[in-house]
């Protein structure tokens, strides 16, 4: 098995413990290998490594914890980079929910001018962090968890030489999540994802039952019949059968755009204001379990779950393990998938093995799909090329093509408030 050197930048944060369970579960695949825990906040990140070492000592995990503040110490001699940061915290993801949704257009992580910010911080960051791995660890991959992960990794490919893999759960859990609201069992889904990150489709999509394996959509159409859980998930069902391929749950955002915002807009506190109220409990329960004679993490009392991370874990594993599996990962397209440029970062299927990780060809953005994927796309690629070398005139065009967006006198007014809100976070460029 292999042994490696892998350094997590984000350490210290709520969702580590359950990242470090993840490697731990699978710590014969990774057998004496150093997971260095990095963060900017030396308290927290002392729990989480302390925390770390107490689990796999329980476990018998064969694996090095430790921790630093100095991220270039961390890289140093790194074969894999982990990264999973967010810049401002949930106070920043606050105001990217709500200014926008102050000007009655969609507030949000990933999707819009909330998105758009998050990704010119975060891509802030990467540019400081891939240099210093171009010093220390050149050969290094970097698994890049930070959202909005397909800009981040458009940036980062775009202009470092630094393998980036950026992965989301995503592809996995959507068509396990559409089937569940439609009374069926995810766990005889299989479906292909492809197109970008919070904007993929099911090139295929089966479900295997007692006659053997069907077609999932018509078993959807069937659903929209009966009773289902909430208007949520009548607008998803309804979606995946009208364009006939099942979209991410993201695409709600831009196909029921006044309904999302209406309710978005009627609820007492964002996403991350109610995030913000859990994350006292979250290190209550981290420093309990410190102490506990088997320390084990509660999904409830935990950020995320009890397994955090785990498809980076995975695709480590068969990368240095060189297991030719097949894993959704956003990488580079190089003709792959035919209906978006060679030189976008896609998501898909793609083969992990001690060759690299490369995209599956022969799959197709589903029709109906493509027009508005192919504008995320030309959107992505603006937002990359804006974050990470930019000023304020390219960061404003890029925002005002984002399909959430739309109109310049909007894009200027969402632009304005929102550097204000995040100007500590931001490069000077961008002003």
């Amino acid at each position: 098995m292999a042994r490696v050197k892998i350094a997590y930048i984000g350490g210290g944060s709520t969702r580590a413990p359950g990242t470090l369970a993840s490697f731990i579960r699978q710590a014969g695949n990774f057998a004496g290998s150093e997971i260095v825990l990095h963060d900017l906040d030396a308290e927290r990140l002392d729990l989480v490594c302390a925390l770390a070492r107490r689990m796999a000592a329980v476990q018998g995990a064969d694996l090095t914890f430790t921790a630093t503040t100095d991220r270039r110490a961390a890289l140093d001699g790194c074969d894999a980079v982990l990264s999973s940061y967010r810049p401002g915290g949930f106070e920043a993801r606050a105001l990217d929910e709500r200014i926008p949704l102050s000007h009655g257009v969609v507030g949000q992580e990933t999707q819009g001018a909330g998105g758009f910010f998050m990704a010119l911080r975060a891509v802030h960051v990467a540019r400081g962090l891939v240099a210093d791995m171009e010093a220390v660890c050149p050969q290094a991959w970097l698994m890049n968890y930070t959202n909005p992960v397909n800009i981040v990794a458009q940036a980062v490919a775009d202009h470092s030489p630094i393998r980036v893999v950026s992965l989301c759960e995503g592809p996995i859990v959507f068509p396990r999540e559409i089937a569940a609201l439609a009374g069926l069992d995810p766990d005889r889904v299989r479906a292909t994802m492809v197109g970008l990150n919070h904007a993929c489709w099911s090139a295929d999509a089966t479900y295997g039952g007692a006659s053997g394996t069907e077609p999932l959509l018509p078993l959807l159409a069937a659903a929209l019949d009966g009773e289902l859980p909430d208007v949520g998930a009548r607008r998803w069902i309804d979606l995946a059968v009208t364009l006939g391929t099942v979209p991410a749950s993201y695409m709600r955002y831009y196909y029921f755009e006044r309904e999302m915002v209406a309710e978005l807009r009627a609820q007492p506190t964002t996403r991350a204001q109610d995030i913000l109220a859990e994350v006292p409990e979250y290190w209550a329960h981290y420093r309990e379990q410190l102490t506990a004679d088997a320390p084990t993490l509660d999904p409830e009392r935990s950020r995320g779950g009890i397994f955090e991370l785990e498809v980076a874990v995975d695709v480590m594993d068969a990368l240095f393990n060189d297991r030719a599996e097949v894993w959704p990962c956003n990488v580079v397209n190089r003709g792959a998938l035919a209906d978006l440029p060679d030189t976008l970062v896609v998501e898909g299927p793609c083969v992990v093995d001690a060759q690299g990780v490369r995209p599956v060809a022969g799959h197709r953005v589903p029709p109906a799909a493509r027009a508005l994927t192919g504008a995320l796309g030309e959107y992505q690629q603006l937002a990359a090329t804006a974050a990470w070398r930019g000023d304020r005139l390219d960061a404003l065009r890029a925002l005002v093509s984002n399909p959430l967006v739309r109109t310049l006198p909007l894009a200027r007014t969402l632009y304005d408030e929102l550097a204000a809100a995040h100007r500590a976070w931001l490069p000077d460029r961008l002003w």
